[in-house]
């Protein structure tokens, strides 16, 4: 299927691109937590721990973390 960038209304990185580096994912990662945290409530994520989480093993990992926590705003895809 053929779709518009931007159709679904939610935030898409493309892995195999220049935004697929960890170091992208990393700072997304920041930026969504604080956006989250000022909308539910300072104490909802922990910038912290996801940084330690994600950096804590290798790419996959992170880009596991990543979707694990931002998967329902965010579509990776390869």
């Amino acid at each position: 299927m053929i779709r518009t960038k931007g159709e679904t209304g939610m935030m898409e990185i493309d892995l195999t691109g220049p935004q697929g580096n960890v170091f992208f994912l990393l700072a997304q990662a920041k930026k969504l937590t604080k956006t989250l945290n000022e909308r539910r409530g300072n104490d909802y994520l922990s910038w912290e721990d996801i940084r330690k989480d994600m950096t804590s093993d290798d790419y996959e990992h992170a880009v596991d973390v990543f979707d694990d926590i931002f998967g329902h705003i965010v579509i990776l895809s390869r």
